[in-house]
């Protein structure tokens, strides 16, 4: 039997944010947001608007870093505590919305630890003192509709994928107004992150005949919309936003699988930004996984018309093609071109392979891979080595 859980509202297009007059007969709403963009181009002041509109009290934790901390999450659950909200709205990117749903975890049950919901679904019960509504800014991470919240330990240097269905929001808002403000760079790193999501995730161990439906047209609208959308195009940026909760469907229910795995090492290493990471990551583990792959990753290639004529090489077109993708968005293809020394790397690769073998995406991925796997392909992700074995 498969499963496949998305939130109960998904609502997407232009002026979205609309619906949360929707939300009238709750109390208080607390807003979280990251940096200062969605406060510059005034979308925090109409959500708080229509909040008040609509008779909610607001309250606000503003500030929420990329790459959130256990401590930012602890702080946020306890300010939460002191309102007492009924919903709590999440807008900005990845990182925001993932602090808000661990956050959301430990208001409800401020018993645990953090500890104590490191396993892949060990979160009880939510929704007990809130619902939870999350309207994404940047069009990669798709934490808005799916089952996990990337937390890190700076102590420890590792990145701890939470995983529960307890943590779907209840609400999604995709308004396609909102991804127009991104950078170029942000569209190329999210972009890819989504492109990710959605190869990942339609050859993952769990996938199923609805999650590859969903992730084979996240990955047709990126392919045909993703330059486009770093260039700047407006109605391309809106397809992309759609695009990566497609690839976000998918993967909540498919899985992952070690370029996740790999990427919340690398990031919280090097400092690199996730979509960065999955970017640089992707080509090299479809070339690890093609042994046990292969038709998967041709089906694809046939479906974006690539060439070739026999499955191996349809899947060296599909490597070919996301490097030229990168290649287009200025996204250089090893972890050495990317600024990362080599005795830095000699220093923490091992410890990577260490801590991506215990990821939570790593058992989802189609091939078994072992310690000594995963620091040969980090080798070869930082000289730029093709990926043999």
């Amino acid at each position: 039997m498969s499963r496949f859980t998305l939130p109960r509202d998904l609502y997407f297009g232009e002026d979205a944010l609309e619906e949360l007059r929707n939300l009238k007969g709750r109390k208080k709403a607390i807003i979280l947001s990251g940096g200062s963009s969605m406060e510059k181009f005034g979308f925090l002041n109409r959500v708080s608007s229509i909040l008040k509109e609509t008779g909610l009290e607001v309250e606000y934790i503003k500030g929420i870093e990329p790459d959130p901390s256990v401590e930012t999450v602890m702080k946020g659950a306890k300010a939460m505590e002191e309102f007492s909200p009924d919903v709590i709205v999440a807008i900005g990117g990845g990182s925001t919305i993932d602090a808000s749903k661990a956050m959301w975890v430990f208001y409800e049950h401020p018993e645990l630890e953090f500890d104590d919901v490191k396993e892949p679904f060990s979160i009880p019960k939510l929704r007990n003192k809130a619902i939870f509504v999350a309207i994404p800014s940047t069009s990669g991470t798709a934490t808005e509709v799916t089952s996990a919240s990337v937390i890190t330990d700076y102590k420890q240097k590792v990145k701890y994928p939470l995983v529960d269905f307890e943590i779907v929001p209840d609400i999604a808002i995709l308004d396609t107004n909102i991804p127009q403000t991104m950078t170029p760079k942000l569209v190329a790193h999210t972009g890819m992150d989504a492109l990710t999501h959605a190869v990942e995730a339609y050859v993952a161990t769990n996938k199923s005949r609805i999650s590859n439906s969903v992730a084979k047209e996240a990955i047709a609208t990126i392919y045909d919309n993703i330059i486009p959308s770093y260039n700047g195009d407006a109605k391309a940026r809106g397809e992309m936003h759609i695009a990566q909760c497609l690839a976000g469907m998918a993967f909540s229910n498919a899985g992952l699988g070690i370029a996740h795995s790999l990427a919340h090492q690398i990031g919280v290493q090097y400092g690199i930004s996730h979509g960065c990471c999955n970017a640089i990551l992707l080509p090299y583990i479809i070339e690890f996984n093609a042994k046990t792959s292969l038709k998967d990753f041709a089906e694809l290639a046939r479906m974006l018309g690539l060439s070739g004529g026999t499955e191996k090489q349809l899947t060296n077109s599909l490597v070919k093609s996301i490097q030229d993708l990168n290649a287009e968005l200025n996204i250089a293809s090893t972890l050495k071109e990317n600024g990362v020394k080599e005795d830095l790397f000699k220093s923490t690769v091992e410890y990577m392979a260490k801590n991506a073998i215990v990821d939570a995406n790593t058992p989802t991925n189609p091939r078994e891979v072992s310690y000594e796997d995963m620091k040969n392909i980090l080798e070869c992700v930082y000289y730029g080595k093709a990926i043999t074995f």
